[in-house]
């Protein structure tokens, strides 16, 4: 078939390029407008008298010399010590990813290459536990770490995000496994490799675009969790989340809102980094799974 028979007409290339652009547009405002309103003052970004002062910064420049300002950026991360919020939420997420990786890798392999019929009833299981909504998990857990005083340390989070996460993981990584010949690991093993070793050197390097793609999907849920942290954890130790929702939870302290908007920046910046950094392996991953090995 020619290059001229498949070639698009001219008109519908518009109409989907104009379609894209608008979408991308619609899609990108409520961010862009966030991370524009974190630079102006409550007044303006807030303005209910004219909404273009939100856009030229009237009262901004008049109360801070400029049409810009970071005073919201400096209240949230050294005033309000926005910073400790960050680092607990990077601590959480490490080990929410670790534990549930390494769980749902050597599960996920051990229920696919299973002959037995229980790994079927183990999964419908944890399929029923994954569907069950997570703040209704968590009732079960408040009263031991009452009892044993565990409430508030990060480390009781991580033990529930790990619980709530760990059926997703092993459904995922499960599929991803399956559609692994296991001729694989029979060569491997024919060769010398014990069953660890040939999951370890060969079917590990060929799941990897899977590993992550089920990581990133497990440190979002770690990452923008709000009903388990707000739960489990003390003030002291609050993640980003529940951080920004005490700031606006003081709205008739005046700044405390921009506050909020500079940590919703904060906190939304560093994940259009992360999905940019893996698109290759999140789209490699995803499709891998639909595709018969």
């Amino acid at each position: 078939m020619s290059s001229k028979a498949t070639r698009q007409p001219p008109t519908i290339r518009i109409m989907a390029t104009s379609f894209l652009v608008i979408w991308l547009l619609v899609a990108a405002f409520p961010f862009l407008w966030t991370l524009w309103g974190s630079f102006k003052v409550e007044g303006d970004f807030f303005s209910k008298a004219n909404w273009a002062n939100a856009l030229f910064g009237t009262l901004t420049q008049a109360e801070t010399g400029g049409s810009f300002t970071g005073a919201g950026y400096e209240g949230a991360w050294v005033q309000e010590e926005f910073w400790r919020a960050a680092l607990n939420t990077t601590i959480v997420c490490v080990f929410v990813v670790t534990v549930s990786l390494t769980c749902g890798t050597l599960g996920g392999y051990a229920l696919a290459r299973s002959t037995h019929r229980y790994a079927f009833w183990f999964l419908l299981f944890a399929l029923m536990f994954r569907a069950m909504p997570p703040i209704t998990l968590v009732s079960g857990y408040l009263l031991p770490f009452f009892e044993w005083n565990l409430w508030g340390h990060l480390y009781t989070t991580v033990i529930v995000l790990v619980a709530i996460n760990q059926p997703f993981t092993l459904w995922m990584l499960h599929s991803f496994f399956k559609n692994i010949p296991k001729d694989l690991d029979e060569s491997a093993m024919v060769d010398g490799c014990t069953r660890f070793q040939a999951f370890r050197h060969v079917i590990i390097p060929v799941m990897w675009p899977g590993v992550i793609t089920t990581g990133l999907f497990s440190f979002l849920l770690a990452y923008n969790d709000f009903a388990v942290t707000t739960m489990l954890l003390s003030k002291e130790n609050q993640t980003m989340i529940p951080k920004i929702a005490s700031f606006l939870g003081t709205t008739q302290t005046k700044g405390n809102v921009m506050f909020a908007v500079s940590a919703v920046v904060s906190a939304t910046a560093p994940l259009f980094v992360m999905v940019m950094f893996f698109q290759r392996q999140i789209v490699s991953g995803l499709t891998a799974g639909a595709v018969k090995g």
